[in-house]
């Protein structure tokens, strides 16, 4: 009787050596017996089946090993409680395996549970990219038209019978058109080949949300002209996009970082399924600045006005730099040629009675390259309103914004998104000066702008409907 007649392999033998159950586990198990079989000892089988094993667990960095830069000063009582809130949000992010260094803008606020990047934060990785570290408004992102001696009025009217805010798409017969090519390439992702996402494609086209997206009116101190400026992300494509990123993300987290908290989940960037994400993400940008162009040009036509200059940048984006993937939630590239299509200048709005900032990046090193993205919030909607109970909706708008041409496209006043309910613009403006993030070239004077409004977010009415119909 020779050696190996006397060996097998079993379960317990195989999980003793490290493996784990899984479809590998019963692969292993079939290819170490039949290895047996063959005239292999339990040695030499045990060596052969190496590949087989999971990779070994990652543990969580131990704290303050990683470093995060803060660019934010706390110059009100509010803000010292956000500001220490915002830290300890980036020292537990720091503690991700993947990330190598972090930064905080002047526009910082938490966001979410412990350990979530914060708005106004920027986080760098090693071969990782993080979908919950974009969120779910994958490219939020501004846009200029430069447009000449237009009439700011004119401008704002045609704008609000072309724009679209609120929740869905367009109906039929009011869609934008969307370039076939790009659908084209939609269908050959695997992130972006579904019946659903291909179809908000075509619906959200020519949408801006609800929240804090906004379309402005205002003059450009530095030459007198009309600028128009839309602020919105990539509405139900990028979405449903987010949605998939974060359920491979926590397929691989499990395997890879159990001890990773589940917001912080990543997609290895080697791997098929990185690529492909990364992919996505670029052709969801492509998206986005249709979607903004598409608005534009449409306003144009419709004053019958050839545009002079336009520009854009996004946040809630990754961008790659030499080995490291950049990921800004609510933060802005502040460095030349962050995409193609930069002309160096990017947009940081503030608030509705205050002007957009046209500024050029400084690529600080204590930034990670990066600005803020506009003026953040020191407390939530929900106790902004608390806060101001005693005035009424119209009080407020007519207190915040006196002189101005503000809108609500849905007719019902959204006092979160008064000035009051963000940072004092002055103070945001003075930091990103005294922490030499960016260089300020001008400021478009806000003569008005439309919102979405008071409207009830989709997935509460999608709640509702759901109840509705079991009653």
């Amino acid at each position: 009787m020779t050696n190996n007649e006397t060996e097998k392999l079993t379960s317990e033998l195989l999980e003793t050596w490290g493996h784990k159950p899984g479809k590998a586990f019963g692969a292993a198990l079939r290819q170490g017996q039949a290895s047996l079989e063959d005239g292999h000892n339990l040695e030499q089988v045990r060596e052969m089946l190496e590949s087989y094993k999971p990779p070994p667990v990652i543990p969580l960095r131990p704290e303050g090993s990683a470093p995060f830069h803060v660019n934010i000063d706390a110059e009100a009582n509010d803000e010292v409680e956000n500001v220490e809130a915002v830290k300890d949000h980036m020292t537990e992010l720091m503690r991700t395996p993947t990330v190598v260094a972090g930064a905080i803008m002047p526009d910082a606020c938490p966001a979410g549970p412990l350990g979530t990047i914060p708005v106004g934060g920027v986080a760098a990785t090693k071969n990782a990219i993080h979908p919950g570290m974009h969120s779910a408004d994958i490219c939020c992102s501004v846009m200029m038209t430069d447009l000449g001696t237009a009439d700011p009025k004119s401008v704002l009217d045609a704008a609000q019978n072309i724009t679209h805010f609120g929740p869905g798409g367009r109906d039929n017969g009011k869609r934008f058109t969307v370039s076939l090519d790009l659908i084209d390439q939609f269908r050959e992702n695997r992130f972006l080949n579904n019946p659903k996402l291909l179809r908000s494609a075509q619906e959200h086209m020519g949408t801006q949300g609800d929240g804090n997206h906004f379309l402005f009116v205002g003059t450009s101190r530095k030459t007198g002209k009309t600028a128009l400026v839309s602020h919105h992300g990539s509405r139900g494509p990028g979405a449903l996009l987010y949605k998939a990123g974060m359920q491979v993300a926590e397929r691989f987290r499990k395997a890879l970082s159990p001890a990773t908290l589940k917001q912080n989940a990543w997609i290895p960037a080697d791997t098929e399924e990185g690529e492909a994400y990364w992919d996505a993400l670029q052709l969801i940008r492509k998206w986005t600045k249709a979607n903004h162009n598409a608005i534009h040009q449409a306003t144009c036509d419709a004053l019958d006005i050839r545009h002079q200059f336009r520009f854009w940048n996004e946040h809630n984006f990754v961008f790659k730099r030499d080995d490291l993937f950049y990921h800004g939630k609510g933060a802005t590239p502040a460095w030349e040629e962050f995409a193609s299509d930069s002309c160096g200048l990017t947009l940081i709005p503030l608030n509705m009675s205050e002007p957009v900032l046209v500024v050029r990046g400084k690529d600080a090193e204590h930034g990670l390259g990066f600005s803020p993205h506009g003026a953040g919030r020191n407390f939530s909607r929900t106790e902004h309103k608390r806060r101001n109970s005693q005035l009424t909706p119209q009080e407020m708008l007519e207190l915040e914004t006196e002189g101005l041409d503000i809108r609500f496209f849905e007719g019902k006043i959204d006092i979160s998104e008064l000035p009051s309910g963000y940072k004092n613009a002055a103070a945001v403006v003075r930091q990103i000066e005294s922490y030499d993030l960016a260089e300020i070239e001008d400021y478009i004077d806000p003569y008005g702008c439309i919102m979405a409004g008071d409207i009830e977010p989709f997935w509460i009415a999608r709640k509702k409907a759901r109840k509705g119909r079991r009653t």
